[in-house]
C-alpha cells in the first residue's frame, strides 16, 4: 500500500498557494508517493498543481475530488490535459458527485439523478482525456470536440471516482482506474467496496483498480482527546448519507471512530489493516491537537512510506 498525504484542511483553512505548494513539496521531500488536495470553492486545485509540478519532480499529484456538477466534463478536461503537461504526468483526477445539500446551495442546481449523471459524465470525460476526441449526445451530459492540438505532451491522467454505493462502484471499477474514499474503514473496503469494485473491472475487462482510502491519522498517548477533537472538527460528515452510510458500516459513530489514532505501533497495525483489506494506496489526512503530535504523524507516516505496510 502507497503511502501519501492530503493537504486538504489547509485548502479549508484558507492556506495561501505558496503555502500548498511548499506542502506538496515537503511530501515529495519526506518520500511519500503521493499528495492530494480536495476542491473547494477556492483555490482551484489544478491550477496549485500546475505550479506544484514545477516545484516537485517525483510525487503523483492527486484531486480528491472535483466535484463534477460544477465543471463540464470538455472543460475539466481540458484543465486536466493542460496541468497533465505542466506537472510531467504526475497528475491523477479524482473526481465525484458531491452532496445534494453543497451542490443545490452553491450552483442552484438540482441534484438529480446521480448515477446517470456520473455515466454521462464519464462518456464524455474519458474519451476526451485518452482520445482527444468525442461526440456524445446524453440527457444530463453532451459534448463535441477535438483536444488534439495542445499540450502534446500530456498523457491522459489516471481518473478515479469517488464511489461507495453499488452504482457508482460499477462506474469506477468498470470506465475508471479505480476509487478514492474518505472515512471508508477497513471492514468496508474488505466486505463491500474492495468486492464490487474489482467485480466491475474484471466485467469490463480493465486491470484491477486502486482503492485510495483517506483517514484522519494522529500519533498521540491522548487518543480519546484526539478522537474527540476530529468529531468536532468533521461533524458534519456524520450527517450527510453517504458518509452516513459508510460510518454505520463500520460501526463508528462519529469520524473520530473511524480515525487512526493511537501510539506509533497502533498506528502501524491501522494501517497494516488497511492494506489487508484491499487498499492499495492510502491518503493520510494529518491531525493533532498539539505541534508534537503533527510532528510524531509525519515521522510514523514517512517510516511507513520508507518500509512498506
Amino acid at each position: 500500500m502507497r503511502i501519501g498525504i492530503n493537504g486538504s484542511s489547509l485548502v479549508a483553512t484558507g492556506a495561501s498557494l505558496e503555502r500548498l505548494v511548499d506542502h506538496a513539496a515537503a511530501a515529495e521531500r519526506d518520500g511519500f508517493a503521493s499528495y492530494w488536495l480536495g476542491q473547494l470553492a477556492i483555490p482551484d486545485v489544478l491550477t496549485v498543481y500546475a505550479v506544484a509540478g514545477r516545484a516537485t519532480s517525483r510525487i503523483e499529484l492527486g484531486t480528491a475530488v472535483v466535484p463534477t456538477w460544477m465543471r463540464h466534463p470538455l472543460m475539466l478536461a481540458a484543465q486536466a490535459l493542460t496541468t497533465q503537461e505542466a506537472c510531467a504526468n504526475r497528475l491523477t483526477l479524482g473526481i465525484g458527485l458531491a452532496h445534494r445539500e453543497i451542490v443545490e446551495q452553491a450552483i442552484r442546481v438540482p441534484f438529480r439523478a446521480p448515477a446517470k449523471h456520473m455515466a454521462e459524465y464519464l462518456a464524455v470525460l474519458g474519451p476526451a482525456l485518452t482520445d482527444r476526441k468525442v461526440d456524445v449526445s446524453g440527457d444530463i451530459w453532451s459534448g463535441a470536440d477535438d483536444l488534439s492540438a495542445g499540450a502534446r505532451s500530456a498523457t491522459a491522467p489516471a481518473l478515479l471516482v469517488a464511489a461507495m454505493g453499488p452504482r457508482m462502484l460499477t462506474l469506477a471499477g468498470g470506465r475508471a482506474d479505480g476509487t478514492i474514499l474518505w472515512l471508508s474503514g477497513p471492514r468496508t473496503i474488505a466486505r463491500s467496496i474492495g468486492p464490487g469494485l474489482r467485480a466491475a473491472a474484471a466485467e469490463a475487462g480493465r486491470p484491477a483498480p486502486r482503492i485510495v482510502a483517506g483517514l484522519p491519522v494522529c500519533v498521540t498517548d491522548r487518543p480519546e482527546r484526539v478522537r474527540a477533537a476530529i468529531d468536532g472538527v468533521l461533524s458534519r460528515y456524520g450527517q450527510l448519507p453517504s458518509y452516513r452510510a459508510v460510518l454505520d458500516a463500520e460501526g463508528a459513530d462519529g469520524p473520530g471512530d473511524v480515525a487512526i489514532v493511537g501510539n506509533a505501533e497502533q498506528v502501524r497495525t491501522a494501517l497494516a489493516a488497511l492494506a489487508e483489506a484491499g487498499a492499495t494506496d492510502f491518503a493520510a489526512t494529518e491531525f493533532g491537537t498539539s505541534g508534537d503530535e503533527f510532528l510524531a504523524t509525519r515521522a510514523v507516516l514517512a517510516e511507513v512510506a520508507a518500509t512498506g505496510v
